[in-house]
């Protein structure tokens, strides 16, 4: 078969195949009376074969090799093609990010493209200062998209950088709150609790609304944090949890603070009083907690609470009875 017929079956461009000829992958077999390549049938074999370990990434040389070493063990080349693979994926997934990051915050001009990047470059930087101030300049001129900025709260470990970058995250919009609810799930607890931790810093109902989704997580600091946030804003669903802190012993003061400012009105008030009580009854509250949620009580208003601390004030754990009373002496004064 001539090279003009071996062209049109295989694919491969007259050029080609004389390219690979001068490169001994392929001789063809014989030549015409008239001084013509003639190929046979092993010979478009070949040809097959190089074609097919081309489309796996495999350089001219190491196709030579593979195919004209009898003793050539593929595995090696394979295990080779795969890192290589993957890193050219995770290099060119990199740069899709970002290219869309750049789109995401829509530069008027090659000055905001170039600002972009800067910014871009300055959040992955090894140094702490560099990304902090990256993050405190984020909002000036051609802000950074939110995906940027989350991805890098939701991996940053110093604690003075996590806080500038919540910052500006909060001052970024509503974008922020579906990704990192997304890091709420994620199977590291370290970015689970900066996910909750952002979070309970954006505003709006958006944020709340995740907050309390989130204080059914099973990751108990995630749950915690996001009732001490929700006890800020008003949401009376955080109270289980919160006085389940007290008990527990974690954040107990937080807990307490975050009870007082959601007892501002009369019925949230009595409800809390009457969930305090409700675990100072039970028969598995160790006397550290029956101390803990007495204390609780001083900071929450209302008739029922009074009571609960008079009924206290004459409890058998004279630690409950001296704190209960002095309590009293303080209600008494106000």
């Amino acid at each position: 078969m001539l090279i003009g017929e071996v062209s049109r079956r295989s694919g491969v461009s007259a050029r080609m195949l004389r390219h690979y000829e001068s490169l001994g992958l392929v001789r063809p077999s014989g030549r015409t009376g008239s001084g013509y390549r003639e190929y046979s049938a092993q010979d478009i074999r070949r040809i097959f074969h190089i074609e097919s370990l081309r489309s796996l990434g495999l350089s001219l040389r190491e196709i030579g090799r593979a195919l004209d070493d009898p003793g050539f063990a593929p595995s090696a080349l394979v295990d080779d093609l795969v890192r290589r693979t993957g890193e050219r994926i995770a290099a060119e997934t990199e740069l899709l990010t970002r290219l869309r990051r750049i789109d995401a915050a829509d530069p008027a001009d090659w000055e905001g493209v170039l600002h972009v990047v800067s910014l871009l470059q300055a959040l992955g930087s090894q140094s702490a200062d560099t990304r902090q101030r990256a993050a405190l300049s984020s909002v000036d001129r051609v802000p950074v998209p939110v995906e940027a900025l989350v991805d890098a709260v939701l991996g940053e470990t110093d604690p003075v950088v996590a806080g500038a970058l919540r910052w500006a995250l909060a001052r970024s919009g509503d974008g922020g709150q579906e990704l990192l609810a997304e890091g709420l799930g994620s199977p590291e607890a370290a970015v689970r609790k900066r996910a909750v931790q952002s979070l309970a810093e954006l505003p709006g109902a958006g944020a709340t609304a995740r907050l309390r989704e989130a204080l059914t997580s099973p990751d108990e600091v995630v749950r915690r944090q996001a009732a001490l946030a929700l006890g800020t804003r008003g949401a009376a669903e955080a109270v289980p949890t919160l006085i389940g802190m007290i008990v527990e012993g974690g954040n107990d003061t937080d807990a307490a603070d975050a009870l007082s400012e959601l007892a501002s009105d009369a019925a949230t008030a009595d409800r809390i009083a009457a969930g305090l009580v409700d675990r100072l009854a039970r028969s598995t509250t160790g006397a550290g907690a029956r101390g803990r949620l007495t204390q609780a009580l001083a900071g929450i208003p209302g008739t029922t609470a009074s009571h609960a601390l008079v009924e206290l004030s004459h409890d058998e754990d004279r630690a409950v009875s001296l704190t209960a009373a002095y309590l009293l002496r303080l209600r008494d004064t106000r």
